[in-house]
């Protein structure tokens, strides 16, 4: 679906009227193609921190070029900044001594990745130092355009060299929709990461069930799943059979038709994975239902279904997964959540309250995980699909200009992050809650 206002406001006459109005000026976003170098330009590594010395050796594995010593006139696609070594207030100086003077070296859709250390695991100045770079990042997101994103990736001691897939995704148009994002690289769980024997496909030989996955959102996770080299197992209620089974014969998959809901739904689908796939790497809980009402309105059957399948499904199909030990060694689970769950919704007090649930099994879940498994979620803005465009055209228009690059995210955004997510090389990234949003600037 296209963006009528950002097709305008790249026009000739359009870009006069946005100019003078002082209207939003949404750029067209990079996204990424198969087979496309993860980031096409140089990045500019600095810093004196943990990471400094061997972020160069991390960035080559990953075919991104970089330099340390920036030339006056040149261009670069992304900045990274070590600031695991700044100890306290007075020395955050180095923020602004690095990245103020390249600011205006940086091509369209640039991308800022900073580099900390999880302050819990500091204490004293340090820790203030820390936690301050959170500020730094996100008001940086928000002043950044051009299409870029700026990004603060904690690093937990001993965890250094398991940032690579998540260098990978920030640093490249697979997070065009993302900034101003916290994550968290071996704060829990282990500090290791899994072994990726193929950067273009790491998902090579893997299982990965989606729900939900016959159109929409669920469609493009299975898809860039599939492009990555897993085997996709989609599952959807009976009503969606025949797009379900299109889809998965298109990507040489499998299905399971049945309504997540059901008594039996959890011990179906163990049984279908352990059957006939020996077990599953990938688990994506992306089957979700609005039906909105103010609360003063809000029928049982309303709250009930929309609790049901949001919430209630992702949770009993977990635990039956792991308990009967369905879900491989160094497999990940991934919760899709919504920031209505972060930050609330006129009228979407059950949607919401399902969402924010979400993002609690993730907490639930993260501490007693064994073997490498992990789960996060990714927490969706205003994504364009065929359901927000029935949305009404002002509310649509807000909804899509209240964000950092004044436009919609599309589906293959939420799919990307869940890939990044499920990639062997991210098992030190768990229990993470990451916006797909373009950085609301409101709320959450």
């Amino acid at each position: 679906m296209s963006d009528m206002y950002q097709s305008f406001s790249q026009s000739p006459i359009g870009k006069l009227l946005v100019k003078n109005l002082g209207l939003p000026a949404p750029m067209p976003l990079e996204r990424y193609e198969a087979g496309s170098p993860l980031v096409d330009g140089t990045v500019v590594t600095g810093g004196t921190g943990r990471l400094a010395e061997s972020l160069p050796g991390l960035l080559d594995t990953l075919g991104i070029d970089s330099t340390v010593a920036p030339e006056d006139g040149a261009r670069y696609k992304g900045l990274v900044f070590d600031a695991t070594g700044l100890t306290s207030a007075d020395q955050l100086v180095a923020l602004r001594d690095f990245f103020t003077p390249l600011m205006r070296s940086l091509t369209t859709c640039p991308r800022v990745v900073v580099l900390g250390t999880p302050p819990e695991q500091v204490s004293g100045s340090e820790r203030v130092a820390q936690r301050a770079l959170e500020g730094f990042t996100r008001s940086l997101g928000k002043e950044i355009g051009k299409g870029g994103t700026v990004q603060l990736a904690y690093v937990a001691e001993g965890a250094e060299a398991a940032t690579t897939s998540t260098l990978g995704f920030l640093l490249s148009p697979k997070s065009a929709y993302v900034s101003g994002q916290v994550v968290r690289i071996g704060a829990t769980g282990t500090t290791e990461a899994g072994t990726v024997t193929d950067q273009l496909r790491p998902l090579e030989g893997k299982i990965a069930l989606v729900t939900g996955a016959s159109r929409g959102i669920g469609e493009q996770i299975a898809r860039v799943l599939h492009r990555d080299g897993a085997t996709v197992v989609g599952v959807d209620v009976p009503q969606a059979a025949s797009e379900l089974q299109s889809l998965m014969k298109e990507l040489d998959g499998d299905w399971l038709t049945l309504d997540i809901t059901g008594k039996d739904a959890p011990q179906r689908i163990a049984h279908h994975l352990s059957e006939k796939h020996g077990g599953v790497d990938v688990v994506v809980h992306n089957a979700g239902i609005t039906r909105d009402k103010k609360l003063a309105n809000m029928g049982e059957d309303r709250w009930d279904s929309v609790i049901a399948v949001n919430l209630t499904a992702p949770e009993r199909i977990s635990r039956e997964l792991l308990d009967q030990g369905v879900i491989n060694a160094g497999g990940s689970i991934v919760g899709v959540a919504s920031i209505a769950g972060i930050a609330g919704n006129v009228g979407q007090t059950n949607y919401a309250a399902s969402k924010a649930g979400v993002i609690g099994l993730v907490d639930s879940l993260k501490d007693e995980l064994e073997d490498g498994i992990t789960i996060n979620a990714v927490a969706p803005g205003f994504i364009i699909t065929q359901m927000t465009a029935a949305v009404p055209f002002a509310t649509r228009e807000v909804g899509q200009r209240l964000n950092a690059m004044s436009q919609g995210g599309l589906p293959v955004d939420v799919a990307e992050a869940i890939a990044w997510y499920a990639s062997p090389g991210s098992t030190a990234v768990n229990g993470n809650v990451v916006r797909v949003c373009g950085q609301m600037m409101l709320g959450a």
